[in-house]
């Protein structure tokens, strides 16, 4: 921070003008720009007045700030006080700048040197005892006052959350009255720290608990492998919902940026941020009824929606059909540019979205299509209806679409399928070859990678016109079909694309196929 003092000369021995500048942050998308706090002392009647596009918790912060430093033992300057929070044009809200103001209210007035603010940043809402409380996206301002060269002050509540970006990120106090402490050297702060793990993290879901669906399996590892889409068609019952949340039991941790990242979403978001294991990646189900705003975000200030709080993990969406279309469509970007901006009036944010997308669905409106005891009523005008609630640009963009039957009694009680450890080993071995030859993972090719690193032979190339003419494949769904089959082969440990890849890839487009005539 900084900060500087200025006198006029005032008729009768009136006090001196004094300014001081004290240092905070907002929080803008997963950005926290920097907020300039400014408080001028002027002569004139008592008043405390706030400016710089504050919305409401913000304005009543003169409120907290007066009974905070009263209750600590601190004059408030009975003169004409106004604060700037700089820039003017950003929208601030929240009490996270109760600290600041504070602060620079008391160096304005002479109770703490205004030098002693110059290394800081300061975030914290005020009790009117002068107690901190924690505020929501203390990661995001401690990774970019870490950037900055500056020391951050945070809640103790923060402290845990605030060393996820660096072991000295900062300090962190319970009371108002231990930060001027230590602004004027007499106690230092101690400085943020994680609590250490309690004991050995809850174990995630296996794999081996789910018995037969070899076909689905089969589609989750090579999902887990290539990062692609996944949508499982059956009737109720078959096991979906089970094989959809053992698929972060097979992923690999996140590496510590992408945990950052999907941290300081959780953060931004109000959610807390699970500290202890922090690098497991992210499993989201939201319900059908979910709004558009909750699964991509918005509000007349934008938060991040669903979408983004599965960033770097998975994102579940049960029964698929039964979200409203509008809400669906608007995944379509995201799934494509791993982004969402969300525009309003006042105020536009950009948030990460590089999710993977699992879904699951029944095949038809009662949910029992071609069962063999013939339980399924629906004529197929109701089925055609039934999947039109989906368009065919969502469907293109799903990589895999694979049925999931119902089960005979002698399948669900037979042995235990492959443990999850296993199939991770796999995956983990498919992934890095995909990073060593692209830097990337294969869902993730552009059209020029996947000519370079998806080649097929002359026979190859023949399946794939057949197959497009037959199902009427887009270009799009035969990009995606080289994809998965260049994941496959990852799998298999070969170098090139062979028929029998192509073909499974292929096997994987259930929507594809015609539907029965009425």
């Amino acid at each position: 921070m900084q900060a500087r003092q200025g006198r006029r000369a005032g008729a009768g021995g009136r006090e001196a003008m004094t300014l001081a500048v004290a240092y905070s942050r907002a929080v803008l998308g997963i950005e926290a720009p920097l907020v300039t706090v400014e408080v001028h002392l002027a002569n004139g009647l008592p008043s405390l007045s706030i400016v710089g596009l504050p919305e409401t918790a913000v304005r009543e912060s003169k409120d907290r700030v007066r009974g905070a430093l009263l209750n600590s033992g601190f004059e408030f300057p009975t003169r004409r006080i106004t604060i700037n929070l700089a820039p003017a044009d950003l929208p601030k809200e929240g009490g996270r700048f109760d600290l600041p103001i504070a602060l620079g209210i008391l160096a304005a007035s002479g109770q703490l040197p205004t030098e002693a603010l110059a290394r800081y940043e300061f975030v914290g809402e005020l009790a009117l005892s002068g107690a901190l409380r924690p505020v929501p996206g203390v990661l995001p301002v401690a990774l970019q006052a870490r950037r900055d060269g500056r020391q951050l002050v945070v809640p103790a509540a923060n402290g845990a959350e605030a060393a996820l970006a660096s072991a000295d990120a900062g300090f962190q106090a319970q009371h108002m009255l231990e930060v001027t402490a230590h602004l004027l050297q007499h106690q230092a702060l101690p400085r943020v720290s994680a609590p250490a793990p309690a004991g050995d993290p809850a174990p995630l879901p296996d794999l081996a608990e789910v018995r037969g669906q070899h076909q689905a399996r089969r589609a989750l590892e090579i999902a887990a492998a290539g990062g692609h889409s996944l949508l499982m068609v059956g009737p109720p019952g078959t096991g979906k919902t089970m094989l959809a949340s053992r698929l972060p039991g097979i992923l690999p941790e996140m590496e510590e940026a992408e945990a950052l990242e999907a941290a300081a979403i959780r953060s931004i978001a109000g959610q807390a941020v699970p500290i202890t294991q922090w690098r497991r990646r992210p499993f989201r189900a939201p319900h059908h009824t979910a709004s558009a705003a909750a699964l991509v975000g918005g509000g007349s200030r934008p938060r991040p929606g669903e979408i983004s709080l599965a960033h770097n993990g998975v994102l579940f969406l049960d029964e698929l059909p039964e979200f409203d279309r509008r809400v669906l469509e608007v995944l379509r970007e995201p799934l494509e540019t791993g982004t969402i901006t969300i525009s309003r009036a006042r105020q536009q944010a950009e948030y990460p979205a590089r999710f993977q997308l699992v879904a699951a669905m029944n095949p038809c409106p009662c949910g029992y299509l071609d069962d063999a005891q013939g339980r399924c009523r629906c004529t197929p005008e109701q089925v055609r209806r039934y999947r039109g609630r989906l368009s065919g640009p969502l469907l293109d963009r799903i990589d895999l679409q694979v049925a999931v039957p119902r089960l005979e009694f002698a399948q669900f009680r037979g042995p235990e399928g492959e443990p999850s450890a296993r199939v991770r080993e796999r995956v983990l071995a498919a992934r890095a070859r995909q990073r060593a030859r692209a830097g990337r993972l294969n869902a993730a090719l552009a059209p020029a990678d996947i000519a370079r690193h998806c080649a097929l032979g002359r026979a190859e190339e023949q399946l794939l016109a057949q197959a497009q003419q037959r199902l009427g494949l887009s270009a799009r769904a035969c990009h995606r079909a080289l994809k998965v089959a260049r994941t496959i082969a990852d799998l298999e440990g070969r170098a090139e694309i062979g028929r029998r890849q192509l073909t499974e890839a292929l096997g994987y487009r259930w929507f594809d196929r015609p539907l029965p005539e009425a």
